[in-house]
């Protein structure tokens, strides 16, 4: 059951009134569920419980402190793509030993500094990184831990932009180079190559590029095998779709489908979800400003921009908005748009609505890659979080002030002719 629900007329979080969260802090607001994220990371927790397995949350989704102090409060490790969010990790009390560090790009620097931490593995993602991370953990007296990413060039179906699994993508590397890259880590003193990995894509809502990615996973661990190479994680990646609009498959479905499928290997079994663990979590509050009606549209104009939310710019991705507290009357086909001067800052599109100036509307499924991809745009202050336990409601993220805003810019003495 969604942790949002109507209650005497009007839209609750767990037991909290959004009306009650947005009178005390205001709008644009964002709204978490603690309980829908804990149900979520332990159904992946239950289905795997008869195997050995690490649910790694990937942190890009939603790093706020309070979400993943959440989440290794039950166990969870987790996937970074930045020494930043490995140090989001630490600070939130993960630990370095659950994590692990993906990503094309990671620099020298960041190589350094989760050695440092104690890492549990890197996803390697180019021949190029292979060697820089064997310099780098080299001359630092460390071993690092490697797993080389594999993009089996499977379509997952999903929006280009969110495709990470074929030739065509910047991640991983084919089946056959993977092979190569095992043989070259044997030879270099400082690697061990300690798992596998393979991420296709987000929000996908079929379970069959999955499994196709699993079997060519599989079929290369056993070349390796061949080669004298044994490995001991297998990383399926994230990716599992939530239901934004269309169905999508239940974690424990899915989890099924994997276990059956590894049979009785022994390799441990790492999953990377993110979307599917804090999305449906989460709602983003805001306050209908103005409406603006006309014969060609109705626009009804937002305190919430593509600033605050910006997947349906995006990826024109949609999103369920609901009407806080519902209200009787004429009910109109809006376009849900934001103060912003672009015209791709909308939130949603042609929903059918009773509004007046000044109500509250909730933009559903909100948890992941809402407030993560936020920004300052048009010198819009960030949005505040809060986080809520039942009949609690907790702010774990400061609205920003317009001051805040430039404390980083600097005006040189020397400037004015």
């Amino acid at each position: 059951m969604s942790a949002f629900q109507h209650q005497k007329g009007s839209l609750h979080c767990e037991d909290v009134p959004l009306e009650a969260i947005a009178k005390t802090h205001g709008t644009p607001t964002y709204v978490y569920s603690r309980e829908a994220i804990e149900s979520a990371f332990l159904a992946y927790q239950t289905a795997l419980a008869d195997r050995p397995h690490l649910i790694c949350y990937a942190v890009k989704a939603n790093s706020n402190l309070a979400v993943l102090n959440v989440l290794a409060g039950l166990g969870a490790g987790f996937d970074v793509v930045s020494a930043g969010e490995l140090e989001r990790v630490i600070a939130a009390g993960g630990a370095a030993d659950k994590v692990v560090f993906s990503g094309v790009g990671k620099t020298r620097q960041e190589m350094q500094s989760a050695l440092e931490h104690g890492i549990r593995c890197f996803n390697v993602e180019s021949e190029s990184e292979l060697l820089a991370l064997a310099e780098v953990a080299e001359q630092s007296g460390h071993i690092a831990p490697i797993s080389v990413r594999v993009n089996p060039d499977v379509d997952a179906g999903t929006h280009p932009y969110i495709s990470t699994g074929l030739r065509e993508n910047k991640f991983g590397v084919d089946a056959g180079t993977a092979r190569r890259l095992y043989q070259v880590a044997r030879e270099q003193p400082a690697l061990n190559a300690v798992g596998i990995d393979c991420h296709i894509g987000s929000q996908i809502l079929d379970i069959a590029p999955f499994l196709e990615s699993l079997d060519c996973l599989l079929s290369l661990i056993d070349g390796l095998a061949a080669d004298g190479i044994n490995l001991q994680h297998l990383d399926i990646g994230g990716g599992l779709g939530v239901s934004y609009e269309a169905s999508a498959p239940a974690i424990s479905d899915y989890m099924a489908v994997l276990s059956e499928r590894l049979g009785s290997r022994g390799l441990e079994l790492i999953l990377e979800p993110g979307r599917s663990i804090v999305a449906l979590a989460g709602a983003l509050i805001t306050t209908v400003q103005y409406l603006k009606p006309s014969e060609a549209k109705n626009f009804a104009i937002v305190d919430a921009a593509m600033n605050d939310l910006l997947r349906p710019s995006l990826y024109n991705a949609w999103q369920d908005i609901q009407a806080v507290t519902p209200r009787e009357g004429k009910s109109l086909d809006w376009d849900i748009v934001g103060p912003i001067c672009e015209t791709g800052d909308f939130l949603g599109k042609d929903r059918t609505l009773a509004l007046s100036e000044g109500d509250l509307l909730a933009v559903m499924g909100s948890g992941a890659y809402g407030f993560a991809m936020a920004s300052n745009y048009n010198t819009r202050p960030r949005a505040a979080e809060v986080l809520v336990s039942g009949d609690s409601a907790q702010l774990i993220g400061k609205r920003e002030s317009l001051n805040d805003l430039w404390q980083r810019e600097i005006i040189p003495e020397n400037l004015a002719r």
